[in-house]
């Protein structure tokens, strides 16, 4: 039995107590936007730390203005093995609307799916069951080899979900301390259950606030009605411009610098076999939208999009109650890709809505997190590295795809340490990820535990 055999014999024999651990850490509510939650994140960070200085790893918790990073270092067995920083996060989203779960969403259950057993807890797949599994990935190096083969960094933070506003300058802060040769995140998804993948891909984002405001007071719309400016109606008004009926984004210049799709690439992506049909129906819905001369996967991984996630004003409570609110709110994202710039999309955009405010009317805005859209390299010798463990682990070719999402400390990790990162995630389009009754297949975690130990066997042998 050769040293990858003897990891992956170790891996599953101890797949039980790792699962273990994923549930233990998950009963931890570590929801980094909720003052409440404070402390829990320290926990949450504590319990990481710990498990990281089981390992053989040092390992701190390290302060920020909000909530700690935590960093770990090994240094591996020296010689010209490569050096490897792992990304992750502890922090998780709101469970809101807690109505909605089936189980409490920080009392983790174990419940059959179609491929086995899986985990339903807020943050069982964003992002603590998938930090766990390189974790997991290096407990069995630590057993069977003694430690990993090369040299480790781990920053794990807790502010990924309201924007990582104070991890850029904590990488800035500590430069030095955090050199690599190149970053690993699994934070993103595979294309089946059965087919892995690695991301090369991220849309950016630009998320913001836009505020308006008319009469100094709400005013009864019997007898101001038809007189008085009602900021809601303003507000879906404008923002209603927002797309024309092809299904383009309006404001002015938003398109520069979107490069065209290659036709290799789309040919590529065409060869995945992806049914928008399948895709839009697994949620209740049939009929796409956005640019109408692009096909899916390239609205979906290579072009920009405009959404209204959330507008509020006026009385919206149980019953009526007749007035014309004074103010109006919406949260407006922009998914960027690479090539726009987000803060000229955000002047863009301010831009658009005054050019269309009537007399009375006054706008604030508020930008909550920014980054640009990435692309990373598809042909480094650690992406041929994971090539090779996924193929190896999975019995095929992993698909190389793009992300809808945003991962914004990728772009961090390159504008700051210099890293090129590769993006080897294992989630599912089932995991409800953001939503209630979040999950991540045990199968999914197990595969990913196997596949992390398998690229550091092919990194120890290529570095």
């Amino acid at each position: 039995m050769d040293l990858t055999d003897k990891l992956l014999a170790a891996i599953d024999a101890d797949r039980e107590h790792a699962v273990a651990r994923l549930v233990e850490w998950l009963r931890i509510p570590s929801v980094s936007a909720q003052p409440a939650h404070a402390a829990d994140c320290v926990r949450a960070a504590e319990w990481v730390r710990d498990q990281l200085i089981g390992l053989g790893f040092e390992a701190s918790l390290r302060q920020t203005p909000k909530h700690p990073v935590v960093v770990a270092h090994h240094p591996g067995p020296g010689g010209d093995a490569p050096h490897l920083l792992y990304y992750g996060h502890y922090d998780v989203q709101p469970a809101d609307p807690l109505e909605l779960w089936t189980s409490p969403p920080f009392e983790p259950v174990l419940v059959d799916g179609p491929h086995g057993k899986r985990v339903v807890a807020r943050g069982a797949v964003d992002d603590k069951g998938q930090t766990l599994m390189w974790i997991e990935a290096l407990r069995a190096w630590r057993n069977v080899a003694g430690g990993p083969p090369c040299a480790i960094t781990a920053v794990i933070e807790g502010e990924e979900e309201i924007g990582s506003a104070n991890l850029g300058p904590f990488l800035a802060a500590n430069r030095d301390e955090l050199k690599a040769d190149v970053a690993v995140i699994s934070d993103t998804g595979m294309w089946d259950v059965t087919t892995p993948a690695l991301s090369t891909r991220l849309r950016g984002m630009c998320y913001m606030q836009l505020d308006l405001k008319a009469a100094n007071r709400d005013l009864h719309s019997g007898m101001y009605g038809g007189s008085a400016l009602n900021p809601l109606n303003l507000i879906t008004r404008i923002l209603g411009q927002l797309h024309d009926a092809q299904g383009r984004i309006q404001l002015p210049g938003f398109y520069d610098g979107v490069a065209e799709t290659s036709a290799a690439q789309r040919a590529a992506w065409q060869a995945l076999g992806f049914s928008e049909h399948d895709f839009l129906g697994a949620i209740g819905l049939s009929v796409p939208v956005g640019e109408t001369d692009r096909s899916a996967l390239e609205r979906l991984w290579a072009r920009p999009t405009a959404d209204i996630n959330g507008i509020w004003g006026g009385y919206t409570g149980p019953g009526s109650k007749t007035v014309i609110p004074s103010e109006a709110h919406a949260k407006v994202s922009f998914r960027l890709v690479p090539g726009q710039d987000h803060a000229k999309v955000f002047e863009s955009f301010k831009a658009f809505v005054q050019a269309r405010l009537p007399a009375d009317a006054q706008a604030s805005f508020q930008v909550f997190s920014a980054s640009p859209g990435i692309e990373v390299p598809a042909d480094s010798r650690f992406i041929r590295a994971a090539q090779a463990a996924l193929a190896e682990e999975y019995g095929k070719p992993a698909a190389m795809i793009g992300c809808g999402g945003s991962i914004p400390v990728v772009s961090s990790l390159k504008d700051i340490l210099g890293l090129d990162t590769v993006l080897m995630g294992f989630g599912l389009e089932d995991d409800q990820v953001h939503s209630p009754n979040e999950k991540f297949d045990l199968c999914c975690f197990h595969g990913g535990t196997r596949s992390h130990a398998r690229l550091l066997a092919k990194l120890a042998v290529t570095g």
